[in-house]
């Protein structure tokens, strides 16, 4: 069943679950995109192929906000926006150890492995690398766990995974950038929580939140961040 957590004539959002791929691969599992046009094809009851663009996408593991277009008017505007970092995203992660500073900015200089599908993160420009920015605020602590809110200045592969295991603070479950092991789900603890952007054809603001998982240490996470906003 599709999270649906916002939807109009143009756009539609889905609060992906961890195990769902966006776009298909090689897996040849079934991708959010060909679930996406299932659904508006049986709620609107649409004869024929179906339109879905894939404005965005997150990694397998992550959890959290994915917007796809319904037309092709709103998929290329939605891609300049997003080219021309107009969007704020803005994610949670849950790491291990907490920071040595309560907020900070991370640049980085981040050069992708094909063969190992992993991003390496230097401090200083080499070949092939590009350009990281990441920030990062502390906003909920357990006994063991911290949970950052975190806003990527750029889009790069795998962005918040490398820059946050640099510093030290790896995602509880990212076996791929240092956890010592994997979540039950094989999630990693990085969720997509907000979008916020301009709508590409009403020109309203809109802000897209996406709930955690049904996790114990999401929830309790998310409840100790409600609470200390009121």
């Amino acid at each position: 069943m599709l999270n649906v957590i916002f939807e109009d004539n143009h756009l539609i959002a889905i609060n992906k679950k961890s195990s769902d791929i966006v776009q298909g691969d090689k897996t040849g599992d079934i991708p959010l995109s060909e679930h996406v046009k299932r659904y508006l094809k049986e709620k609107y009851d649409k004869p024929g192929e179906v339109y879905c663009g894939v404005i965005h996408r997150l990694d397998r593991p992550v959890s959290g906000v994915v917007l796809f277009a319904k037309t092709d008017k709103a998929l290329s505007r939605m891609n300049e926006m997003f080219r021309t970092r107009e969007i704020k995203k803005t994610y949670w992660a849950i790491v291990g150890t907490k920071p040595e500073k309560d907020t900070g900015t991370l640049v980085h200089y981040l050069k992708k492995n094909e063969k190992t599908n992993k991003s390496h993160a230097t401090k200083f420009e080499v070949a092939g690398s590009l350009k990281s920015e990441t920030e990062y605020k502390l906003i909920a602590s357990s006994d063991r766990y911290f949970l950052l809110e975190v806003e990527p200045h750029t889009g790069r592969h795998h962005q918040i995974r490398v820059q946050l295991a640099s510093m030290g603070c790896i995602i509880k479950g990212d076996l791929k950038y240092g956890a010592p092991r994997s979540n039950k789900d094989a999630s990693i603890c990085l969720h997509a929580r907000k979008l916020e952007f301009m709508h590409p054809v009403k020109k309203e603001p809109i802000t897209i939140i996406a709930d955690v998982p049904e996790d114990p240490l999401w929830k309790a996470f998310e409840k100790m961040v409600v609470e200390n906003t009121k």
